[in-house]
């Protein structure tokens, strides 16, 4: 079978099985074992064998299961709950002001998690009913809502970006400095929108009634009482990953220690907890690690037959220009997107696109941050939207999920906007690495 035949056929078959509704991990597990067997004989599943086993020989990886776990505990301990009392009352006197506290205090979560599922179930448990009880408009809620608490992944530490890293063969710590610029600039692009139409129209963002926000200053500074424990775990992380003191893996694991610890001051550490932590970080870790053997296990097989060779030919023969074969590698990334979730685009694209990439002279920092962008946009597209599915598993039948998609789509122009800025000035993802790490 010559390969152009192949890639349509795995193409095809992808296509099928996914819409069968068959995971993406057994989906190309399968292929790959099909494709090894066909083409090369049974022995070439030790091929697959061997690919798995290399990938999850590096103690980088290990940091994922350590930050889940961080992420669960923060969740389970009440963190988010605190530190969105603590800022609403601040704000609550601004028009708009509750859509703004909303997105800064997943910005804020966004540091403890790197995942979004969890940060969009709290924020629509928490925050949601409040914003519409005050009558805000439901759309401008619902979208506050599913892109605010998208920014998990762009606010270090993210766990695309240590995926991406070892897929790169990139410094993480880099990229989760790369990270913070855009991430924080998506965030004030969000403030921003929020902000102007609610200034434009107050119907659409009432402020918090005089009885809710009018408390004497003491109590005010009290509430933050709550979150400075857990935050400072957060930081703590994150500066000893910068500084240079502790490695990924082993800020993680001091990550999930103080995590821990904090939630045993905060007296919300208990063996119930333990347990609905571990089975929580234990499900999302093994169906991370699931999509990775599968995709892994697909590119290695498609790898052997020529695969990645002619798919880099193809695309370099789309165009001389570079700036036009990056812009069909988005393309490629958003449209996937529709379709399937993050780790099965990173690993069945990245084989193909970086050796191009770095023929073109990009910097793999960079593009890393692009692809981060790019999923931004995949998390509230239909029909996958993953934002979309966690949101409406938190509110069950208050929300259509028509509804949900429909309050979508000013956040993700402001995103494509976002992408073009980090796309057009690369600078700003990465001047802060140069600036530390020179």
């Amino acid at each position: 079978m010559d390969i152009g035949t192949a890639t349509a056929l795995i193409i095809l078959s992808m296509a099928l099985l996914l819409m069968l509704g068959v995971p993406l991990a057994f989906v190309s597990g399968a292929i790959a074992v099909v494709l090894a067997v066909s083409q090369f004989g049974f022995n070439a599943l030790f091929i697959i064998g061997s690919r798995t086993v290399d990938f999850l020989d590096s103690f980088a990886l290990i940091a994922v299961p350590m930050f889940v776990l961080m992420a669960s505990i923060m969740e389970k301990s009440g963190v988010a709950r605190d530190l969105y009392r603590a800022f609403h009352v601040w704000a609550g006197s601004v028009r708009g002001g509750i859509g703004v506290v909303t997105t800064g205090v997943a910005v804020l979560l966004g540091a403890t998690t790197g995942i979004i599922g969890g940060e969009i179930v709290l924020l629509g448990l928490i925050a949601l009913p409040q914003m519409l009880n005050l009558g805000y408009d439901r759309k401008l809620a619902i979208g506050t809502i599913t892109a605010g608490g998208s920014l998990g992944t762009m606010i270090p530490p993210s766990i695309i970006l240590i995926f991406y890293g070892l897929t790169a063969e990139v410094s993480i710590s880099h990229l989760f400095l790369a990270t913070l610029m855009p991430g924080l600039m998506l965030a004030s692009l969000y403030v921003g929108y929020i902000l102007v139409r609610c200034g434009l129209n107050p119907s659409l963002g009432p402020p918090l009634p005089p009885e809710e926000r009018d408390m004497p200053l003491t109590e005010k500074l009290a509430l933050f009482k709550g979150v400075a424990l857990p935050m400072a775990v957060a930081g703590g992380v994150l500066v000893s990953i910068y500084a240079g003191f502790a490695s990924i893996t082993e800020s993680a694991a001091l990550g999930a220690f103080g995590a821990a610890v904090a939630a045993w001051i905060r007296g919300t550490f208990s063996l119930e907890m333990i347990r609905e932590v571990l089975v929580q970080a234990l499900r999302t870790c093994g169906m991370v690690f699931w999509l990775v053997f599968g995709t892994n296990a697909l590119i290695g097989v498609y790898n052997l037959m020529g695969g990645i060779t002619f798919a880099s030919e193809m695309l370099a023969g789309v165009s001389q220009q570079p700036g036009i074969i990056l812009v069909v590698m988005i393309l490629v990334f958003i449209l996937l997107g529709f379709f399937i979730d993050w780790i099965g685009i990173l690993f069945l694209t990245m084989p193909i696109f970086l050796p191009v990439l770095t023929e073109l002279g990009y910097d793999p920092i960079w593009f890393g941050i692009v692809f981060n962008l790019s999923m931004q946009i995949a998390y509230l597209t239909p029909p996958f939207g993953p934002a979309c599915f966690y949101l409406k598993g938190a509110t069950g039948d208050s929300l259509a999920l028509s509804e949900i998609f429909a309050a979508q789509w000013p956040f993700i122009g402001l995103q494509i906007l976002a992408l073009v800025i980090v796309v057009v000035w690369p600078d700003l993802s990465l001047w802060l690495p140069r600036l530390v790490y020179g």
